[in-house]
């Protein structure tokens, strides 16, 4: 069964930065796409926003509202992306999760998996 495994995130203040990975682990078929949402305190699980995504042929897409002060890289054998937040504000506090579009071992559906999310807080 494949399971997303997060590393990173916590506490900083305003300008600050830090780092978020992810791992796909497990067996699938293949991995399409690796990235990352975030919600924000006091929003629904349907509000989630759109931080980064990398899709497999290396092309990657960002939210407006982190476009330029965030990166998303990913390795492709190792089935990580890893998310450099720079220039943090207050605003960009949120759990962030982690996530991977796959296809299974034992079918041919491309599924949604999820990580269990990781807190990022910016505050002076």
């Amino acid at each position: 069964q494949v399971q997303i495994v997060e590393s990173g995130g916590g506490l900083v203040h305003p300008g600050g930065s830090l780092n978020l990975s992810c791992a796909a682990t497990g067996k699938m078929s293949r991995n399409h796409e690796m990235g990352w949402y975030r919600q924000a305190p006091g929003k629904r699980r349907e509000q989630r926003e759109l931080v980064a995504s990398a899709v497999h042929s290396g092309r990657t897409d960002y939210g407006p509202s982190v476009k330029g002060r965030f990166t998303i890289t990913r390795d492709n054998l190792k089935k990580t992306v890893d998310l450099q937040m720079r220039d943090l504000q207050p605003e960009d506090t949120a759990v962030y999760y982690c996530y991977a579009l796959i296809i299974p071992i034992d079918t041919d559906v491309a599924k949604y998996v999820w990580g269990q999310g990781t807190q990022v807080t910016v505050s002076s």
